[in-house]
């Protein structure tokens, strides 16, 4: 369960600048004399045969990251590369073997990750050993880990790339991935109820294609599906209602979006406690047999659900709303979950923003960077134009992206 009170969301990313630089309450003050070391940063980057990287080595001070180059310099491979700091397949989705330079052998990623206890040392990359199998391997400060869900513990992540526009858009599909992408920065044990529904899901769909197996053996599918599938649902929920909550803070002129969870197992869940709901779809699997078999899925789970998020000034679904409203929405969304992710962690997460800044008018611009700083958040920003980034001046620290090379500016 997710919940962060409003008071703590209300006392995160307070600091508002206007237009002419000075602060909310009118006192002068400039961006670069409230950065500093953000208290989880990455101070070191090492990467080996990543994308079009064969070697490269970035050392940091823990203020937000500018990165600016020509398109196809290698500027979101970096980002890709801090994005595999969390659980997953990074922020592109890729097929670990598909990170692989062209040429080389099995990617490599070293980071230390400054924190409120110390530094920790993350090294990650494509099994050498795989045989076959791509399977990602895990040390931190120098342990082998079992699975990827102890990087939670060290630093969250979010990011928001281009890929990301067409959210409102495309497949509900997307939207699920979405957010359980924000629920696995609270709670990493989503990830794995989420994988097994998933299989539980395909196994029952192949039984009944099959027509094979018995009712105890449906049955014990389906209590799994139902207690998992609840358990996933009730998650995503909550997790859209705090980010709702938190974006009732707005950011400057960023539209407030309004986010709901909806479906069967919510409608449910309005009318019942979760025990019985995970009865409802129980039942529901069960009836629905016959039929599931006939079309190949389930009628009824999570996986059916979807995120309807509003423009709330337009009361407006966000799939209506201009290209322009839908970046803002989507960007008013993250910078939500971050400042609820400072609230319930008590530090920030890092935050990857690929070519954002290009996209947003000046106004919004202005904002979104003094709203990185007042959070106090490592944030990685990349776009082709150094002036993009020009505001920020020593607040940040800034670097050119030439052909998979990397200077400090």
């Amino acid at each position: 369960m997710i919940a962060v009170p409003a008071s703590s969301v209300a006392q995160v990313g307070v600091t508002r600048f206007a237009a002419d630089g000075t602060a909310g309450d009118g006192t002068e003050r400039d961006r670069a004399s409230i950065a500093g070391t953000a208290a989880v940063a990455v101070t070191r980057l090492d990467l080996t045969d990543f994308r079009c990287y064969r070697q490269a080595r970035i050392d940091l001070d823990g203020r937000p990251v500018a990165l600016a180059g020509p398109n196809g310099a290698g500027k979101t491979n970096l980002l890709e590369a801090v994005s595999f700091l969390a659980p997953g397949r990074g922020l592109r989705r890729s097929k670990l073997s598909e990170v692989d330079r062209i040429g080389g052998g099995p990617w490599g990623m070293a980071a230390t990750i400054q924190t409120e206890a110390g530094p920790v040392a993350v090294g990650t990359g494509r099994d050498p050993e795989g045989e076959g199998r791509e399977r990602r391997v895990l040390r931190i400060d120098g342990t082998p880990q079992r699975g990827q869900a102890s990087l939670t513990g060290i630093a969250g992540v979010v990011w928001l790339t281009p890929q990301m526009d067409r959210l409102f858009l495309e497949s509900a599909g997307g939207r699920r991935r979405f957010v359980d992408r924000l629920v696995f920065g609270f709670d990493p044990e989503h990830a794995g109820r989420v994988a097994a529904y998933e299989h539980a899901l395909r196994e029952r769909g192949r039984l009944l294609r099959e027509r094979a197996g018995d009712r105890t053996w449906f049955a014990g599918i389906e209590e799994q599906l139902a207690s998992q599938g609840v358990a996933i649902a009730v998650a995503r929920r909550d997790l859209a209602t705090a980010i709702d909550h938190a974006a009732a803070e707005g950011v400057g002129p960023f539209p407030r979006p309004r986010l709901a969870m909806t479906g069967q197992i919510e409608e449910w869940l309005e009318e019942m406690p979760a025990l019985a709901a995970e009865d409802r779809m129980r039942q529901a699997l069960a009836a629905g047999r016959r039929s599931d078999g006939d079309s190949g899925g389930a009628a009824v789970g999570p996986h059916r659900s979807d995120l309807a998020v509003r423009h709330a000034l337009k009361d407006m679904p966000a799939e209506h709303c201009s290209t322009g409203e839908q970046k803002a929405l989507l960007l008013a969304i993250v910078l939500a979950d971050v400042r609820l992710q400072t609230a319930a962690r008590g530090v920030p997460p890092i935050l990857l923003l690929d070519e954002v800044a290009a996209h947003l008018d000046g106004e919004r611009r202005t904002h979104l960077y003094d709203e990185i700083l007042a959070l106090g958040v490592q944030a990685w920003l990349t776009g082709t134009d150094a002036d993009l980034f020009g505001p920020l001046a020593e607040a940040a620290q800034h670097f050119r992206v030439v052909d998979a090379i990397v200077t400090p500016r």
